[in-house]
């Protein structure tokens, strides 16, 4: 999904992949129809997504208001630090149906049984990106800190978290697809993984181009791209993906110019798998949670939002409501409350 959304992508920038944001939509369909339902769900959301892209909405994105396109960038980068708290305290099962949730579970579990190692691994990996960042912009700190934080974890013995003891949350897929009798019934979760799918590709690029100097994405282009990735990736197995923030937004903070680093990084990510798996495994789950505080605190244009927010009201409160509204709930809702405000606000002033 990676390398066909990058090639046939219409932004330099993006990382596609599987989101956490997909799995409200795909846990309910495995439970239903098994791992078969998930590969057609996937197949149909690419051929909607297709279809989206030819008849050319992807351009009406550009219209969302720049408030709350700030409003979601702040809540997403406090979204992905809010899922890196348990990593980084060392929990390893926090329950909660929403980020905030688990980091609080984690936060509870800590409290009761406190162990500083994974806490100071996590701030110092960060630490080291963004004082790297500073000193040698062009230089890959990230995996500077990861590979420090792993050799000081085997050679001390932090009993740290690595990342092969990760739970699987869905089942191993098979080669298999429902029957066409069962695919009418997906057509809803299908729809919805593709509306989730072009609004997630859509704004992560709109974000990425924010990040950016000279960048600037073509929506169509990306939603076909993202559509062909999620028809082709079920015939291997795969589970539907989309443009990913995280990731999206290391590869720009790591000096990222075009689309050859998201096929090099599919690559890479090809022989993890079939060659480097077990020594992949050991990496500490901490070290990657620092890596994702690093780029959260880098992510976010502190100037830009207190200059919008200070000058315009109105402004101030869809900042506030899409930025809450994404920490507490999902990006989805964020967008139609930002966008529902805006427009309320719009014609109040009219």
């Amino acid at each position: 999904a990676l390398a066909i959304a990058a090639v046939f992508g219409g932004s330099n920038l993006q990382v596609s992949g599987p989101t956490g944001a997909m799995t409200v939509v795909l846990v309910p369909v495995v439970h239903h129809y098994g791992a078969a339902g998930v590969l057609m769900v996937g197949a149909m959301a690419g051929l909607v997504l297709i279809a989206v892209a030819v008849a050319r909405w992807g351009r009406y994105v550009r219209y969302l208001p720049v408030s709350v396109i700030e409003g979601f960038t702040a809540g997403i980068a406090v979204v992905i630090a809010l899922q890196q708290v348990p990593a980084a305290l060392g929990v390893t099962h926090a329950s909660g149906d929403k980020v905030w949730a688990s980091a609080a579970d984690a936060v509870r579990q800590y409290a009761h049984h406190p162990h500083v190692a994974p806490l100071l691994v996590a701030i110092a990996v960060a630490v080291v990106m963004l004082g790297g960042a500073r000193w040698r912009p062009g230089w890959p700190f990230s995996l500077v800190g990861v590979i420090i934080a792993t050799a000081v974890a085997r050679a001390f013995d932090l009993h740290l978290t690595p990342l092969g003891h990760l739970p699987a949350s869905l089942p191993a897929p098979s080669l298999g697809f429902v029957d066409l009798g069962a695919a009418g019934s997906l057509v809803t979760s299908a729809l919805a993984v593709a509306a989730l799918a072009a609004l997630e590709s859509l704004l992560c690029a709109t974000v990425s181009d924010a990040m950016s100097v000279s960048e600037r994405h073509d929506p169509d282009r990306e939603l076909f791209g993202q559509g062909l990735a999620n028809l082709l990736v079920p015939v291997f197995g795969g589970v539907p993906a989309t443009a990913a923030i995280a990731r999206t937004a290391v590869n720009v903070r790591a000096g990222a110019s075009s689309r050859l680093a998201a096929v090099t990084h599919s690559a890479v990510l090809l022989v993890v798998v079939f060659a480097a798996a077990p020594l992949v495994s050991d990496i500490p789950l901490a070290a990657l949670a620092g890596v994702l505080f690093a780029t959260c605190v880098r992510m976010v244009e502190a100037g830009s939002i207190l200059t919008l927010m200070r000058y315009c009201r109105s402004d101030a409160l869809i900042v506030v409501l899409t930025f809450s509204v994404t920490v507490a709930f999902d990006l989805v809702t964020a967008v139609g409350v930002g966008v529902a405000v805006a427009v309320i606000l719009a014609l109040r002033a009219v």
